[in-house]
C-alpha cells in the first residue's frame, strides 16, 4: 500500500485508538485531564445537573483533551524536524501551544467553578 492510499474505516480507527492509548500512556498531563474529566461529569450526574450543564461539562472537558493532543502532536512534530535542537523559535511554538493548554484549562475551571457552585449552592439553601 501507498502513502496515499487509503487503509480503510476499520484500519484507520484502530490507528486512531493506537494514538490516543499512546497519549493516555506517555503523556501524564493527559492521563490526569482524562481523569479529572471522568470525575466531573460523574459529579455533574450526582449532582443531578441539567442536560445543557452536562453537555457543557463534556465539551469543556473534551477541548481540553484535544488542546493537550494538539500540544503534544505540535511538541513531537517540532522535535522530530529540528532532531531536538535547541531552536528559539521551536520553544515559543512550543511555549505558545502550551498556553493553549493552559488557557483552556483555567476557562474550563471557571465554568466548572459556575457550574458546580450554583448546583452547591442550591444543595445547600
Amino acid at each position: 500500500m501507498t502513502k496515499f492510499k487509503s487503509a480503510g474505516i476499520i484500519q484507520s480507527i484502530i490507528n486512531a485508538l493506537h494514538g490516543l492509548n499512546l497519549a493516555f500512556f506517555s503523556q501524564r498531563n493527559f492521563m490526569l485531564e482524562v481523569i479529572t474529566a471522568i470525575c466531573v461529569v460523574i459529579a455533574g450526574f450526582l449532582l443531578n445537573f441539567s442536560v445543557t450543564d452536562i453537555c457543557i461539562l463534556i465539551i469543556m472537558s473534551a477541548l481540553v483533551l484535544i488542546c493537550e493532543l494538539l500540544n503534544s502532536v505540535i511538541e513531537f512534530t517540532l522535535d522530530a524536524v529540528y532532531k531536538n535542537h535547541y531552536s528559539r523559535l521551536v520553544e515559543m511554538a512550543k511555549d505558545i501551544s502550551a498556553g493553549m493548554v493552559l488557557l483552556t484549562c483555567i476557562i474550563s475551571f471557571i465554568l466548572g467553578i459556575i457550574l458546580f457552585g450554583s448546583y452547591i449552592l442550591k444543595v445547600t439553601a
